[in-house]
């Protein structure tokens, strides 16, 4: 089964040709970075222009790259939640347009579902259950994937998601947007262990996570050596920043995966490129006999790949839609896609 697949929740216009929920026969993307870097975020009335301009050349390269013609293509797949409303609702609307010209079903699919099956591009062995932790620049999630349409959210953050954190922390530290390549960069030139930065314990729910304190950490040591003319260890902070941030989703990724029961864990999202995160939950992993899948770097970002993949299995458990279907700028992981 082919599908062509769409993403547009934020700044990366994508779309691609999976065949059968496991092989990528393209997956062409264009991406907004440098244009957002010039305002140090994303401008979602510029990204959502960005993705009208580029989406109907963007599906001519995927199907060209993979070598199929419009008749051959059994579905449409595409990213309805959650994500910037105006940049979903572009992906949404040509994606409507596409089934609907072409006469085939349309399959929603949620954006941070897709994250998680980019894992199946990478890893054919692959199957539930297991315990993924989702992490990117909006969403941070403990996930029990019981099943490939089957899942229930175990914790959360209560305010900021990890990446955006990244981003602000890159930020005030001078370094350009997106910020988590950067901020792994210069971590990489210390040992840390200069910085006391806070932990969070959330006290309802262990498993919950709270980004904010930390954000404004960093923001406050940074603004506070400006201030006094004191040299700020730029390198050390970074450090200390990427160790705190590991230290809230790795120990609340391996308790959720005891709870659950689960002895496979899998990261998913954008912020699963972070070298120091990787190392962590790979010693982690190690050390409690968990089998850990972590996705290649090329699978991390945002990409139409993993929704054509998800997508797949979506349309196996009878997950379409019409028409009618809207865009929403939040919604929940469990919920099923188009209900």
């Amino acid at each position: 089964m082919k599908i062509l697949a769409f993403e547009s929740s934020c700044d990366e216009t994508a779309a691609a040709v999976v065949e059968d929920g496991r092989r990528v026969l393209s997956d062409a993307v264009a991406s907004q970075a440098d244009m957002h870097a010039l305002y140090g975020g994303v401008v979602p009335e510029i990204a959502s222009r960005k993705h009208v301009e580029a989406i109907a050349a963007l599906t001519e390269k995927a199907l060209q790259d993979a070598g199929v013609t419009r008749s051959e293509i059994d579905a449409v797949a595409v990213t309805y939640a959650p994500g910037l409303i105006g940049a979903v609702l572009v992906g949404l609307s040509f994606a409507k347009s596409v089934a609907y010209a072409l006469g085939v079903p349309l399959i929603p699919v949620h954006h941070v579902r897709g994250h998680i099956a980019a894992n199946y591009l990478a890893f054919p062995e692959l199957q539930p259950p297991f315990l993924a932790l989702c992490i990117s620049g909006g969403n941070t999630l403990l996930v029990d994937v019981k099943d490939y349409t089957d899942m229930e959210i175990l914790g959360t953050t209560r305010d900021d998601a990890a990446g955006e954190c990244f981003d602000k922390a890159a930020r005030v530290l001078g370094l350009p947007y997106p910020g988590g390549k950067p901020m792994d960069d210069l971590a990489r030139q210390s040992q840390g262990g200069v910085y006391d930065l806070p932990r969070t314990h959330v006290a309802d729910h262990p498993l919950d996570m709270s980004f904010s304190g930390l954000k404004t950490a960093v923001v406050n040591l940074a603004h506070n050596a400006q201030q006094k003319g004191e040299e700020l260890d730029r390198a050390a902070l970074a450090a200390d920043f990427a160790a705190a941030v590991s230290a809230e989703l790795v120990p609340r990724a391996m308790e959720a995966a005891r709870q659950a029961g689960r002895k496979v864990l899998v990261a998913a999202g954008g912020v699963a490129a972070n070298s120091r995160i990787r190392a962590d939950l790979e010693e982690a992993c190690r050390r409690e006999g968990v089998q850990l899948y972590l996705p290649p770097m090329r699978w991390c970002g945002d990409n139409g790949a993993m929704i054509g993949a998800q997508g797949y299995y979506e349309y196996l458990a009878g997950h379409t839609a019409g028409m009618e279907l809207n865009a929403y700028a939040t919604r929940d992981i469990s919920d099923q896609p188009g209900q």
